[in-house]
């Protein structure tokens, strides 16, 4: 058994290297949404995290309301607001307006993606004729734009298209080559895939920051949902925990609570010092964890 004074997750906030928190949201589609968006980002705020990302929708769908909530964001509670951007479906100059745009509101970190297809997560992806070829090109047409804090995407279990683990971290290698701060995972739901990848990561001559993305459940159905599109596996014994509870929230959110609990608290023992919530536009969950790692507003 460990001992408890060797554990980061027994030791007080001040007895450990400190945090690096960050959190994701996506733009609220009706009034309702907004309202608990609002909520959400207000209660988290406190926690001073490293940023609050906003997503972008398919194509960019959602380009002016992820604009306008990143605005929003920094002016209203002086945290940090990163953009998404995708390249799927846009030529080069179509993208490199967004980041215009972005540079001219004032915002300063980008969360660049490649973006999956409108068929989805495993379909082959084709670049627009005059677009970015993938997240690798993206990453340097922003950097040529502006000095951005630039953040991409890893994956613990493999992205669907890699044809094996080597072409996996190359792609990550050359993303951060280009010119990339720091990777964020794919959720995950067995800590060893992200100590796995870290360490192929390494070994690969990797030293950026690969901060773990962990996603608190808020409904398993919704989660598993997610995981099957983008390649993300439910591991049985989790599966386990949460059968039967569709129609009993209040066991549901002890359940989900205990088991992303377990998660961070295993992972700060492991010496994970930097996280990011994908937290669905809701805090309590993301609250609750983040005073188990010792952070509070």
């Amino acid at each position: 058994m460990l001992d408890d004074n060797l554990r980061a997750s027994r030791k007080t906030a001040d007895q450990r290297p400190p945090l690096q928190l960050s959190f994701e949201f996506f733009p609220p589609k009706t009034d309702a949404m907004e309202e608990r968006f609002w909520e959400s980002i207000h209660k988290l705020a406190p926690l001073q995290p490293r940023f609050v990302s906003v997503t972008y929708g398919a194509g960019g769908s959602t380009r002016e309301r992820t604009l306008r909530m990143v605005r929003r964001i920094t002016a209203d509670t002086g945290v940090a607001a990163a953009a998404h951007l995708t390249c799927v479906g846009a030529s080069r100059d179509e993208v490199d307006e967004v980041v215009r745009g972005y540079r001219e509101a004032g915002v300063k970190s980008i969360v660049a993606l490649r973006g999956d297809p409108p068929e989805g997560v495993g379909q082959p992806f084709t670049p627009h004729p005059d677009g970015y070829r993938n997240a690798a090109d993206l990453v340097a047409g922003i950097r040529r734009i502006g000095d951005f804090d630039i953040s991409v995407a890893a994956y613990p279990e493999k992205h669907p298209q890699s044809v094996d683990w080597d072409a996996d971290i190359d792609n990550l290698k050359r993303k951060l080559d280009a010119g990339a701060s720091r990777a964020i995972t794919q959720m995950f739901f067995r800590n060893a895939d992200y100590l796995r990848y870290l360490e192929r990561a390494r070994k690969a001559g990797i030293t950026a920051p690969i901060v773990p993305g962990i996603q608190p459940i808020h409904s398993f159905k919704q989660i598993s949902g997610f995981a099957a599109r983008c390649g993300a596996s439910i591991p049985d014994w989790m599966a386990e925990r949460f059968a039967g509870l569709e129609d009993d929230p209040e066991t549901h959110a002890l359940v989900a609570a205990a088991v992303a609990a377990e998660q961070v608290t295993e992972l700060l023992d492991e010496g994970v010092t930097e996280f990011h919530f994908y937290t669905l536009n809701r805090s309590n969950l993301v609250l609750a964890l983040a005073r188990l790692l010792g952070r509070r507003s």
